[in-house]
C-alpha cells in the first residue's frame, strides 16, 4: 500500500490543504485534484474512482471531500481504514467543516496526517496517540518551569527586601549625618530604628529629645509611635530629608535589572520581627526518616499491570558526640519484601537482631546540619506484588455518549490500609473552548485549559469516606481520550510497617533522644 497524498477538497474542486508523502511536483498533485471533481459521479455509492495510473478513495464529510490518491496496487481495505482514521483527526481539529475551519487548522491537520502515514505506509496508532505525539507534553518540562518560576519570584521577594533596606539605609544615614542620634549616646535605639519600616519610620521621629530612656518592646513602638497625629504620619518631619526619589530610582534600576533577566542574589541579615515569627529548628539530635515510592499501573476495564513499592531507611545526626550509635528497627514480618543494607552496615548484626550498625564499630555515623534533610542512607527494600487488594486506591472511568454530549463518571474505592491525604485524581480531557461541566463531585475540582487536564482533589480519604464519585459532561469524544488517568496522594504508614525501636550506644550511658519520620508517596500512579 502506497498512499501518494491525502486531501481535503471542496465539491466545487477547491484545494484546501494537501499533504504529500512521496515525491511529486506540485503541477503533478494540482492535475490529479483538478482531475477528481469530474471524475466522481451524481447518485453512485461506490467511495473510490480509478483512473489508468491512479485509484482515489474518498468520503464526504458535509461540504468537503477527504481524499486520498494512493497508487492502483494498494490494499483498498487498509486505504478505507486509513481514510475513516483521518476523518476522525478532521472532525477532532477542526472547529467547523468548512473552507474557513479548514484553513484555521491546517498546520495542524498536516502534523496530525504525518503521525497517522508515513513515506505512503499507514503507522499503527489510534486517535488518541496522534493527540498525544502532537500536542509532545513533557512532565520534566513541566517540572522545569516550575523550578523556574519558584526562582523568580523568589528573586522578586528578596529584590523588594533589599530595596527597603537601601532605603532605611540612607535614611539612618542621612540622619547620622545631621546629628540626630549623637545627643543620645545610646546604640541600642539605632539599632531599633534600622529594623523599622519607612513608614514607622516617618510616624515615629518626633523630637530627638523625646525617645531618651525608651524601654518598650520594640513592636510596640512601631506600631504606637507617639507625640504625633495619625494625619501626619504619611509626610516627612522637615528638617531630615528621606530623599524618596533616590529610593523610587533605586526600585526601578533594580527591577530593570531583573526584567533583563540578571539575577539578583543578596546576602540579607533577619530582622528582629523575623526572627521571633521563624520555625526553629528540629531540636531532636537524631532523626530516621522512612519513606516508600509507589509505582502502580491499573486496567481500565481491571486488574492490575505493575505494583512496585521502594522503600528506603535514612539517618540524620546533629552532633557528632552521638554518632556513635545502632539502630534496633522492627519489621512488619511481610515475606514480599526483600531487605537490603548499606554496603557499610554490618549484615550478619542485622540478620540476627534487626540492628543497623556500621562494620567498625569505632567509626561514628557522619552528620549533618539540620537543614540536610537527605541524612544517611542505612536500608532500602523492594516490594512487587499482582495482588490488586494490596493497591491503595483504585479508579473506575465509564464514559457514555449520549445524543452531542459525554457523560463521564468516575469513582474511587481505598483500602483501609491507609489514610490517604492531599489526593488528586488527574482526567485528560479533549480540547474544549470551555470548563466541563461537573455535575456532581465528592471534593474539589479544578481545570487546567492549557494541559486540558480536569483535576479532582480530595484532602483526606479515611473511614468516613473510603469511596466517592465524580461525573461530568463534555462534547462528544472517544473513550480514549480519557486515559491514562494519574493519580497523586501521601501516606503516614507504610507497606513495610517498619519502626525504629530504639537508639543503642556504644559508648554506654542514656539513650539519646530521637524522633521517626514515615512517608508514602507515589511517583507513577496511573489507569491505563
Amino acid at each position: 500500500m502506497v498512499v501518494l497524498a491525502a486531501s481535503i477538497v471542496s465539491k466545487s474542486g477547491k484545494v484546501l490543504l494537501s499533504r504529500q508523502f512521496v515525491d511529486m511536483t506540485r503541477i503533478r498533485i494540482e492535475g490529479l485534484l483538478a482531475a477528481f471533481p469530474k471524475l466522481v459521479g451524481t447518485g453512485k455509492q461506490h467511495t473510490y474512482v480509478e483512473t489508468e495510473n491512479v485509484r482515489y478513495v474518498y468520503q464526504p464529510i458535509e461540504a468537503l471531500y477527504l481524499l486520498l490518491v494512493t497508487n492502483k496496487q494498494s490494499n483498498i481495505l487498509e486505504d478505507l481504514e486509513t481514510l475513516r482514521l483521518l476523518s476522525k483527526l478532521v472532525t477532532e481539529y477542526s472547529y467547523s467543516l468548512d473552507e474557513e475551519g479548514i484553513g484555521k487548522t491546517a498546520f495542524e491537520l498536516i502534523f496530525a496526517f504525518d503521525e497517522v502515514i508515513c513515506l505512503g505506509h499507514k503507522e499503527n496508532v489510534t486517535v488518541a496517540q496522534v493527540k498525544q505525539y502532537c500536542e509532545m507534553e513533557s512532565h520534566e518540562e513541566k517540572l522545569h518551569k516550575l523550578v523556574l518560576q519558584s526562582k523568580i519570584n523568589e528573586t522578586k521577594d528578596v529584590m523588594k527586601r533589599k530595596a527597603s533596606e537601601i532605603d532605611k539605609s540612607k535614611i539612618d544615614k542621612n540622619r547620622s549625618d545631621k546629628g540626630g542620634f549623637m545627643s543620645m549616646g545610646s546604640g541600642r535605639i539605632e539599632t531599633s530604628f534600622s529594623e523599622l519600616s519607612i513608614s514607622s519610620s516617618a510616624s515615629g521621629f518626633g523630637s530627638g529629645s523625646g525617645f531618651g530612656g525608651i524601654t518598650t518592646d520594640l513592636d510596640a513602638f512601631s506600631t504606637k509611635p507617639k507625640g504625633r497625629q495619625p494625619s501626619a504620619a504619611n509626610a516627612p518631619p522637615k528638617g531630615f530629608g528621606m530623599q524618596l526619589g533616590k529610593s523610587q530610582k533605586t526600585n526601578q534600576f533594580l527591577e530593570s535589572l531583573k526584567a533583563e533577566g540578571e539575577l539578583i542574589v543578596e546576602d540579607l541579615q533577619p530582622k528582629v520581627g523575623q526572627s521571633r515569627v521563624a520555625a526553629a529548628p528540629p531540636t531532636d539530635p537524631i532523626t530516621l526518616t522512612a519513606e516508600e515510592k509507589l509505582n502502580v499501573t491499573l486496567k481500565r476495564d481491571g486488574g492490575i499491570s505493575n505494583f512496585d513499592v521502594q522503600g528506603t531507611l535514612s539517618l540524620q545526626i546533629l552532633n557528632q558526640e552521638d554518632g556513635l550509635i545502632q539502630v534496633q528497627i522492627e519489621t512488619g514480618g511481610n515475606p514480599g519484601i526483600l531487605f537490603k543494607t548499606h554496603p557499610n552496615m554490618n549484615k550478619e548484626l542485622f540478620s540476627n537482631g534487626n540492628i543497623l550498625g556500621l562494620k567498625d564499630p569505632n567509626r561514628p555515623f557522619p552528620t549533618g546540619p539540620a537543614g540536610d534533610a537527605a541524612g544517611v542512607g542505612l536500608l532500602k527494600w523492594r516490594m512487587q506484588s499482582a495482588d490488586e487488594s494490596m493497591v491503595p486506591l483504585s479508579i473506575n472511568c465509564w464514559p457514555s455518549v449520549s445524543g452531542n454530549e459525554t457523560y463521564v463518571s468516575i469513582e474511587y474505592e481505598a483500602s483501609a490500609m491507609f489514610d490517604l491525604r492531599n489526593v488528586v485524581i488527574s482526567v485528560p480531557l479533549p480540547a474544549l473552548r470551555e470548563a466541563p461541566n461537573v455535575r456532581q463531585i465528592d471534593g474539589e475540582w479544578r481545570y487546567d485549559p492549557r494541559n486540558s487536564i480536569l483535576e479532582w482533589s480530595i484532602l483526606l480519604i479515611d473511614n468516613s469516606n473510603r469511596s466517592g464519585s465524580m461525573e461530568f459532561v463534555v462534547p462528544p469524544a472517544d473513550s480514549s481520550v480519557f486515559f491514562p488517568i494519574s493519580v497523586r496522594f501521601s501516606a503516614t504508614s507504610l507497606y513495610s510497617d517498619l519502626k525504629v525501636v530504639n537508639i543503642i550506644p556504644l559508648r554506654g550511658g542514656a539513650t539519646p533522644k530521637f524522633s521517626q519520620r514515615t512517608n508514602l508517596s507515589t511517583e507513577n500512579y496511573q489507569v491505563v
